[in-house]
């Protein structure tokens, strides 16, 4: 087919949502990464999402809702304690896990009895869903197992041919997907994806949160992903991706012994200076960091990189999503010296 480039237009996000009315994909923007669109609740709409992709089908799509009120008709029950936090981060970059009712398909849920409701902030997504009165199912707008998409371009890039239409809505945020969680009990929280919603800013409402062990280690085989992003290598470039935990003298001398004249670095910005090999860098802060990873990652591809040794981001607040996000594109490669 012939994907149409849209801009933001307010007569362009009408059509944008009649193709989504009518069961045809269209990649959104969103303040975390780029989406691809359906309505969540057409099997056949969600069926060729994931075809799109090539996403395995027992990956979970996460639903999209104008308003946190909305999840009462998808949903079989609500905890309080997620409108609590419902009131505080959403709209926002924050998913939870709810067990679903018959409204959605189990395509869509990946085969789970849950599902993940997140209500975007993105004023383009936002207004989509509105516009087309669906609960808009929405992983990332890239070939499945590479980098998110950040830019229309990305998603142009990856999805040309394969869905009815793109709307340009800039550069997302954050450039990392949603924070997902799952409630236990009363006032206990268990992230299964981090974000830019930290266990931090979670434990301003909660007694308890729990950083899940997939978070930073393989499933067990035959493990099911209760969340996007929890079972599969994700967000790989097409070159080898090593994590390399360690001070900066400690990354230089590694490098140094590891072929550096046919390898590319991936460093903090302020280590630009010192280092003496070929690199690009990714911020100097974890919210940086998070906001270019995806697009470093791609531009390491378009200049044919063909092995990559990253120094690895911290493991607090936002740094754990950028952390996960790294440790899956390197297939859980990391060296720590």
């Amino acid at each position: 087919m012939d994907t149409v480039l849209l801009s933001d237009s307010e007569a362009n996000l009408l059509k944008a949502a009649k193709l989504i009315k009518d069961g045809n994909i269209v990649g959104i923007p969103t303040e975390t990464v780029y989406g691809l669109g359906a309505d969540a609740s057409n099997e056949a709409a969600v069926r060729n999402i994931f075809a799109a992709k090539g996403r395995p089908a027992d990956n979970p799509l996460i639903v999209h809702l104008a308003d946190f009120s909305h999840a009462v008709k998808y949903t079989s029950s609500i905890p309080q304690l997620a409108y609590r936090l419902a009131e505080r981060f959403c709209p926002g970059p924050l998913t939870m896990v709810l067990p679903k009712n018959d409204s959605i398909p189990m395509v869509t849920s990946g085969g789970l009895d849950t599902v993940g409701i997140r209500v975007p902030s993105h004023p383009v997504m936002h207004r989509i869903i509105e516009l087309s009165g669906c609960p808009i199912a929405a992983p990332s707008a890239n070939t499945s197992g590479y980098p998110s998409p950040t830019s229309a371009a990305h998603v142009m890039n990856d999805m040309n041919g394969k869905v009815a239409a793109v709307v340009d809505g800039g550069e997302s945020e954050f450039g990392v997907e949603s924070t997902v969680i799952a409630i236990e009990g009363e006032s206990t929280v268990r992230i299964l994806r981090p974000g830019c919603i930290t266990r931090e800013m979670l434990l301003e409402l909660c007694d308890e949160v729990i950083i899940d062990h997939a978070i930073l280690n393989e499933l067990a085989a035959g493990e099911k992903a209760a969340s996007p992003g929890m079972k599969y290598k994700h967000y790989s470039p097409k070159a080898d991706i090593v994590m390399v935990e360690g001070d900066l003298d400690s990354f230089i001398d590694y490098v140094s012994k590891h072929d550096p004249e046919n390898t590319f670095s991936l460093i903090y910005d302020e280590d630009g200076e010192k280092f003496p090999y070929r690199y690009m860098t990714y911020g100097g802060t974890s919210l940086q960091q998070a906001h270019l990873i995806f697009a470093k990652l791609r531009e390491l591809d378009e200049i044919g990189a063909e092995k990559v040794f990253v120094r690895a981001p911290s493991k607090d607040g936002v740094g754990l999503a950028v952390y996960n996000r790294l440790i899956r594109a390197a297939g859980f490669e990391v060296i720590r010296i």
